[in-house]
């Protein structure tokens, strides 16, 4: 089960977004989640806050993390 790692920082960050993108799919009028969403957004780079954006971002840092676990494991040799 190399995706869930409650100890990485970048596991975190995912999950995060990964909740913020269905908090406000859920609760679209809710102020604080979308003002959230867009403050999430803009820390990675991004001008879309749209909960598919944030969805996707969320699955793409905990599925790298994964990945350069396993590199780093094997030696590097694979990134």
């Amino acid at each position: 089960m190399s995706y869930f790692r409650p100890s990485s920082l970048t596991w975190w960050s995912g999950v995060l977004a990964v909740a913020t993108g269905v908090a406000s799919m859920v609760m679209p009028e809710s102020l604080a989640v979308t003002e959230f969403g867009r403050l999430l957004a803009m820390f990675a780079g991004s001008a879309d806050a749209s909960p598919a954006a944030l969805i996707f971002l969320g699955t793409g840092l905990i599925g790298v993390r994964a990945k350069l676990e396993r590199a780093f494991q094997q030696g590097g040799h694979h990134v």
